[in-house]
């Protein structure tokens, strides 16, 4: 799903519908869930609270959304009861994949979602934590800068990736944004079921960006 923030048009193609899994992609909006609640007075976060949600936007810190999924109610359904707020409203928690549910790492929606998550952060949280999250966005690391990243430094992109291998074959997604102020937001959303690896829908989505946005 392709917007432009701009002129308020949306290109989605016929499968921005498909239920896929979100891997990673999924702490991007842990974290827009948390800003919401701290802003509506509901939790107070610790600056070891703060720095493990930079740790999952910049890196995809496996261990830092393990423990913020933990403290602040995610197996309580406490994130999952809120993503449909931030435009989420399919991603569902899937069952049977480990001993934790619901479970960060184990969920499912679709491209359409993430548009929706996207513009949230862009436009529902306050300026502070909007202006934060889009500079985390753009100082990924190295090893994170695919995907929407392939827009190019001209475009300040800023995007959060997610990869899993799943029993159908490779999962690979990233959402984020391009432009000046951020005018475009792209959600792609990336099944390979088989045909091909991690590096194939790695060089899948970042040529689609090139394609889309630089």
């Amino acid at each position: 799903v392709l917007r432009d923030r701009s002129t308020g048009g949306k290109y989605r193609n016929a499968n921005a519908a498909t239920m896929i899994g979100t891997a990673s992609t999924i702490k991007l909006a842990m974290v827009a869930d948390l800003l919401t609640r701290e802003q509506a007075g509901l939790v107070r976060l610790s600056d070891g609270d703060r720095q493990q949600m930079v740790a999952m936007l910049r890196s995809s810190d496996n261990s830092a959304a393990d423990a913020l999924w933990s403290l602040y109610g995610g197996t309580e359904q406490a994130f999952n009861a809120g993503f449909a707020r931030y435009g989420m409203p399919n991603v569902r928690p899937q069952s049977g994949f480990g001993d934790v549910f619901p479970y960060w790492g184990f969920q499912k929606g679709t491209a359409d979602d993430f548009d929706g998550l996207m513009n949230y952060v862009l436009t529902g949280l306050s300026a502070g934590n909007t202006a934060a999250v889009v500079a985390e966005m753009q100082r990924v690391d190295g090893d994170q800068q695919w995907g929407v990243w392939g827009s190019g430094p001209a475009m300040a992109p800023g995007n959060k990736n997610g990869r899993s291998q799943e029993q159908g074959g490779w999962v690979v997604n990233s959402v984020g944004f391009a432009g000046p102020q951020q005018r475009f937001t792209l959600a792609i959303m990336n099944a390979l079921e088989g045909q091909g690896g991690y590096d194939d829908g790695v060089e899948t989505t970042t040529r689609l960006a090139q394609i889309l946005l630089g």
